[in-house]
């Protein structure tokens, strides 16, 4: 059964991946992003870890981005599609290939790359 559709990427969504405790969905997209996205955009609570003033992860409810309520916030940094995402088994890195012969590692607390393999020749 369809429980919805989530809108936001302007190309074709390539990869999706549940967190650890299916509170959240990252999805890769030919349009070079990776967005984070709550199943239902009802507020679960306050995520552990630190926080920066301005950070995105604070509360759920308060980090509706976008045209769609349930979208967390949207990762940017390849050069070209992502291909592929996986999540780390206790949910605290993402990481995302992409055609650009890169992998990146993402903080979902702080939306913040933290760091880029590099050597591939080829997609990843």
């Amino acid at each position: 059964e369809e429980k919805g559709i989530l809108r936001g990427h302007s190309g074709d969504v390539n990869s999706v991946a549940w967190n650890h405790d299916g509170s959240l969905l990252a999805s890769g997209s030919d349009d070079k992003t990776v967005r984070l996205w709550t199943p239902d955009g009802q507020e679960k609570g306050t995520l552990k870890g630190p926080h920066k003033k301005k950070g995105l992860f604070q509360r759920l409810k308060g980090w509706v981005k976008g045209d769609d309520p349930r979208l967390v916030g949207t990762l940017r940094g390849h050069s070209s599609g992502v291909t592929s995402v996986a999540w780390n088994r206790e949910g605290t890195l993402i990481a995302s290939g992409s055609y650009d012969e890169t992998v990146r590692l993402w903080d979902p607390m702080t939306m913040e790359e933290k760091g880029t393999l590099r050597g591939h020749s080829g997609e990843v």
